[in-house]
Formats: structure tokens, sequence, C-alpha cells
């Protein structure tokens, strides 16, 4: 275990280093939280079952924070799903791979961005795949500021009457959204026991921790007949000392100066 853990944590520092280039050359926005969701998605995009040929029965990742764009590109790439060198050119004009993740880039299950689709997304595959007997788990990672969105709790009904077992979603809580605190713009708290009580199997970790994400997988899998919530506590901005719980990396991008001292420390 102590390997593997130290393994995630080699992939999620390098990751961070590569978004942070990718972001700074393209002069983009949401640094922040690509760093806030880093974590979880190391541990996703390496736990998951994914398949180059895009077979049917593989694991699908739907990613519905899609600002983390820069992310999921990265990872995609380091699977080899899409080239290095289109990862290159993140942002770029006539880039495919713009500050949104969309379908039309291979690997990517589903449009992200518009706040309360991705887990109507994941309920459909999740779904689709019970019907037709298929093997293969759906992974969907929110925002905790799309959680007050209607469409997030009218599919989370969906999931618990059809006793979707082969669901999981991931919050990606940082607690910021983009006009501020979540807790401030729209309180979605006690969020555990509002998805206990929708029927959901519901595990709070830190988000930052890759032997909770292990024991909370391990937890969620061993549970039948019903859905299973991570609700993960993490930071905004992760990594950097001065992007944290800074919300202002939400829409900045980092300047040539600001670049250098957080390559800095992610290097530290």
């Amino acid at each position: 275990m102590k390997d593997k853990i130290k393994n995630y944590k080699e992939i999620a520092k390098a990751a961070r280093i590569k978004v942070l280039d990718l972001v700074w050359k393209a002069q983009t926005s949401h640094i922040g939280s690509n760093f806030s969701a880093i974590d979880i998605l190391t541990f996703l995009y390496n736990n998951a079952n994914l398949d180059k040929d895009m077979k049917e029965d593989r694991d699908r990742i739907v990613v519905s924070k899609g600002w983390v764009a820069a992310s999921v590109y990265y990872f995609l790439s380091e699977k080899g799903i899409i080239s290095k060198k289109d990862l290159e050119t993140y942002c770029q004009e006539g880039s495919k791979l713009i500050g949104l993740i969309e379908p039309s880039v291979r690997g990517v299950e589903a449009a992200g961005g518009s706040m309360g689709f991705g887990l109507p997304f994941g309920v459909g595959f999740a779904l689709a795949k019970k019907i037709k007997k298929e093997k293969g788990k759906v992974f969907v990672v929110m925002g905790d500021g799309e959680v007050a969105t209607g469409t997030t709790w009218e599919s989370a009904l969906i999931a618990a009457q059809h006793k979707l077992d082969n669901l999981i979603v991931v919050i990606d809580a940082n607690g910021l959204q983009a006009m501020g605190k979540v807790k401030d713009v729209l309180n979605i708290e006690p969020l555990k026991d509002k998805w206990n009580a929708f029927g959901w199997e519901v595990v709070e970790i830190d988000g930052h921790n890759f032997e909770e994400m292990e024991k909370a997988l391990a937890k969620i899998n061993s549970v039948k007949n019903k859905p299973g919530l991570i609700i993960a506590k993490t930071i905004k901005g992760k990594g950097v000392s001065f992007m944290e719980n800074n919300n202002i990396y939400h829409y900045k991008a980092p300047s040539e100066e600001e670049y250098q001292k957080a390559l800095k420390e992610l290097n530290g």
C-alpha cells in the first residue's frame, strides 16, 4: 500500500506541474479548480478500467466540472487515449482541446461545464449498463457548487430507484464556486445526511488523502443495490500556497512571476 500511495503522489505532482504549464502558456482560467481536483482524478484515472478502443464494457469517467479540462486532457494523454502532441495545443487557436471538456475529444464521455449535467449523463450510462447487463463502473466527478441544481437531486432519486450500484459519484467539495463560498451562495449542508436520505451509500473523506480514497472505494464497492457517493473535502488551488482557497484563481491566469513561484513550490 505504501508504494501505491507514493506512486499516486508522484503522479499527482507531475500532473500539477504540467497543468500549471498548460494553463500558463494558454493564459486561461480555472487553475484553482484544476488543483482542487487533481488528486481525485489521479486516483480515478489510475483505478478505472479504461479502454483505448472505447469498448462498451469499459469503465466511464464523467467529469461534470468540465472546467478542469487541462487536467482531464493531461490524464487522457498519459493513458495514451489522446496524443501528447495534441495536449500541447491546449486552448490554442484551432485546437479541439478547449477550456471545457467536449465529447469530440477521444476519451471524453460527455460534455462538462454546464452545472448539473454530469450526474444525469452518469445515471444514463449506468442504467444502460444495467439494462444491457454490461460490465464496467461509471464514475462522476462533480463540484460542490453544482449540487444545488435541480437536475442533481432528480438524478440522485433515479439512481437510487434503479439501484445503480455501478455508479460512483465523487464530489470535489472545496467550498468555493464562481461567485463565492458555496455556503453563502446556496448552502447545501448537511450534504451527507441528504444523500443518505436519498438512498445512497455515502463516505466522507479528505480528498487529498489517497489512503482514504482507497478505503472509500472499497467500502462503496462492497455495497450492493445502492449508488455510491464520496464527498471529498478538498482545497481549491491545492499545492500552491498563494492559490489555496483564493477564488481569484477561478478566473485569473498565472502571470510569469506567479508561474515561476508556483513551479518552485510544486518542485520543492
